[in-house]
């Protein structure tokens, strides 16, 4: 290369920290250099390739850093974030749907698990079709043929999710759901005295759609992963809660015959509690075993306490002194022992659902960005990737999300009185239960305020 004249004034010094001035022609910018200086352009490097004394850099990374979270570290483990501050969430691109002003026909969909009733109106309210058919092959195909001369048909139906919707999805109808409050309201408005017919909720959702479908947002798939993701989480959750149940039944059956072991341990959802029945099914069984079997268990099963050891010990020395009679005692000792080995057989599924759940979450492309998140770790990051999806265009605005997740205060005024009132939590563990309805997706609530950090308890 030429070399520069020594008369000629010096080039600036490049700034290689102007990323947020960058433009389109602009190569990306790398770190570890002086941040005054110009914007380096095409062209202005050097092109002789693996120059000595030139060292190699890694490119920068294109996510902005997210702040970081100053809360005292979780005391059962190393930290209270899964990955680094270094996503961005994906918008994905899915089906695209029919706008309202290309809706020619509405459909009110009443769906049940063996069959499904259909009411289509036209524009000015007429029925233009009423009809029934089979969940089934042959009565999908028969709807899809029925509603096949409505070209631009929109769907509005009384759930987000579930058999019928994926159906409807999958064959790329415009799906409105509605929130089973709204829809109660929209039948009593066509029949206030009550009637309730599959008929009239299918004729109600149709004209409901009609008239005020405009405000409605419909419902956008999600990629596969993401939905993939949210039904493992909400089955993983199912399976929990009828492990609390089965908890709940063993603990009952305890208090009925063997009330030494329900004083000896706390938590029942631990796996070794449930080896505990099985290998000492009654009180005396624990009497007759001593002192030495006692301790090899605790030991073997991990549960051996300084500050424990000496009252279990003395629990199970006189396990047989307040006990039941032999026909309870025998009766309720099989039902413990049948409900411990169901306890066992649910959690080995409940680890392979874990399994599959950290490993889908893991491959996600939002992964680092909910992995993120302060105190969401492997449980919660996954199920709030689930519940909120990775498209934020399906929500208009933060408050929407939060009217969604039952975060936000509801507005009450009655005559001189106005005050609002809490929501309530969600009731499904992934924070979302119910991803839709005209009335979330309609205008934000007047005098709703977000409610964080200090005046969350008070709305």
């Amino acid at each position: 290369m030429a070399r520069r004249a020594e008369d000629s004034s010096p080039q600036p010094a490049v700034n290689n920290f102007a990323a947020q001035k960058m433009k389109g022609g602009e190569k990306l910018l790398r770190p570890r250099h002086v941040p005054a200086g110009r914007i380096a352009l095409d062209g202005s490097r050097s092109r002789v390739p693996n120059l000595t004394k030139v060292s190699r850099s890694s490119p920068a990374r294109l996510a902005a850093p997210v702040p970081k979270s100053e809360r005292t570290i979780a005391r059962e483990a190393p930290g209270i974030r899964l990955t680094e501050d270094r996503a961005t969430m994906h918008n994905q691109k899915g089906t695209s749907m029919k706008s309202w002003n290309q809706i020619t026909h509405y459909a009110g969909f009443d769906w049940a698990r063996d069959h499904h009733l259909v009411v289509v109106l036209d524009q000015q309210g007429q029925i233009v079709a009423d009809f029934q058919f089979e969940h089934s092959v042959e009565g999908w195909k028969s709807f899809g043929e029925k509603t096949a001369r409505f070209g631009n048909l929109a769907v509005a139906i009384e759930t987000s999710q579930g058999a019928a919707v994926d159906q409807l999805l999958q064959q790329e109808y415009t799906v409105y759901p509605v929130n089973p409050a709204a829809a109660a309201s929209y039948r009593q408005r066509k029949a206030p005295s009550g009637t309730k017919t599959d008929h009239l909720d299918g004729w109600s959702l149709a004209d409901a759609l009609r008239v005020d479908g405009h405000g409605w947002k419909p419902l956008q798939p999600m990629d596969e992963l993401s939905a993939q993701l949210r039904l493992l989480c909400r089955d993983e959750v199912a399976l929990i809660e009828q492990r609390t149940q089965l908890v709940n039944q063993l603990q009952q059956a305890l208090v009925e015959y063997y009330p030494a072991a329900l004083e000896a341990f706390e938590d029942w959802t631990n796996p070794s509690t449930w080896d505990f029945i099985i290998e000492f099914p009654t009180p005396e069984a624990l009497v007759k075993a001593r002192k030495r079997r006692w301790e090899k268990f605790l030991h073997t099963h991990r549960l051996w306490r300084t500050e424990t050891a000496e009252k279990r010990l003395a629990i199970f020395s006189q396990a047989d002194q307040f006990k039941a009679s032999a026909p309870v005692t025998k009766a309720k000792s099989q039902l413990a022992i049948s409900l411990c080995k169901l306890l066992r057989t649910l959690q080995q599924q409940l680890d392979e659902y874990r399994k599959q759940i950290e490993a889908l979450f893991k491959s996600h492309p939002d992964h680092d960005l909910f992995g993120s998140l302060p105190g969401a770790k492997q449980v919660l990051a996954p199920r709030l990737l689930g519940a909120i999806g990775s498209d934020p265009g399906r929500y208009a605005s933060l408050q929407v999300l939060q009217c969604i997740a039952g975060t936000a205060p509801i507005s009450f005024e009655s005559g001189r009185s106005a005050k609002p009132k809490s929501a309530g939590p969600a009731t499904n563990s992934c924070a979302i239960p119910f991803i839709c309805g005209p009335i979330v997706f309609a205008k934000p609530v007047l005098g709703a305020k977000p409610t964080t950090g200090r005046n969350a308890k008070t709305g």
